[in-house]
C-alpha cells in the first residue's frame, strides 16, 4: 500500500534542523567529490518515521537505544530515522540528554504525526488524553526520492506497548524500498 505523506514540522532537540519538516530530509545536497560529478542528490532514499508512545514508555525508551546502536546501517541504505514522541519539547529532550541518539528526536505535543499516520490509540477518550495507557507504538517507512510526493511505503501498527517491528524486519523494509 502506498500513500502520499501529510507535510509535518516538528521541534527537534537531535541532530539535524530545528525545527524539522519531513521535507527537509529531502533536500539535495552538494556532491562528496566534485571531480566526479557537479550533480546534486538527495542524502537519503527513504525516512523511518519511529511512533512512539509517551515519554516514560521504557519500551520506546529501548527501541531508540536499540536504533541508536545500528543506526550506521539504516544511514548505509540511505535511510534517515526519525523519532517522535508525542510530548513537549522539555520533557523529549530529556530522552535526548540521556541517550545522545543520533538522529532527529523531536517533539509532537499534540500527536499530529500519530493522527497524521493513524497511530493506533486504544481506550477511547481515556487514551487519547493519557498517551502512556493508550497510545501504541508505530513505525512508518517513506520512500522520499520524489521529494514533491513523499510516498508511505509501510506503516507497521502495534497492537499492544510490547508489538512493535523488530530492527532487522525495518531493514529489511528499507532494502527492499531502496
Amino acid at each position: 500500500m502506498t500513500e502520499s505523506s501529510p507535510e509535518l514540522t516538528f521541534p527537534n532537540v537531535g541532530p539535524g534542523p530545528d525545527p524539522l519538516s519531513l521535507t527537509d530530509l529531502t533536500e539535495p545536497v552538494a556532491p562528496a567529490d566534485p571531480t566526479t560529478t557537479d550533480e546534486a542528490e538527495p542524502s537519503h532514499d527513504a525516512i523511518l518515521l519511529l511512533l512512539h508512545r509517551d515519554h516514560h514508555a521504557g519500551q520506546c525508551r529501548r527501541q531508540v537505544r536499540a536504533v541508536a546502536d545500528r543506526y550506521e546501517e539504516f544511514r548505509d541504505r540511505g535511510c534517515q530515522v526519525v523519532s517522535v514522541v508525542p510530548e513537549p519539547r522539555e520533557r523529549v529532550k530529556e530522552w535526548q540528554e540521556r541517550y545522545d541518539l543520533p538522529f532527529p528526536l523531536c517533539a509532537d505535543p499534540e500527536a499530529t504525526a500519530g493522527e497524521a499516520f493513524d497511530q493506533p490509540v486504544r481506550l477511547g477518550p481515556v487514551g487519547r488524553h493519557f498517551d502512556l495507557v493508550g497510545r501504541m507504538p508505530a513505525a512508518v517507512v517513506l520512500d522520499i526520492r520524489d521529494p514533491a510526493a513523499l510516498e508511505v511505503v509501510t506503516t507497521y501498527r502495534g497492537r499492544s506497548n510490547m508489538d512493535r517491528p523488530e530492527i532487522d524486519e525495518l531493514l529489511a523494509t528499507v532494502d527492499r524500498r531502496t
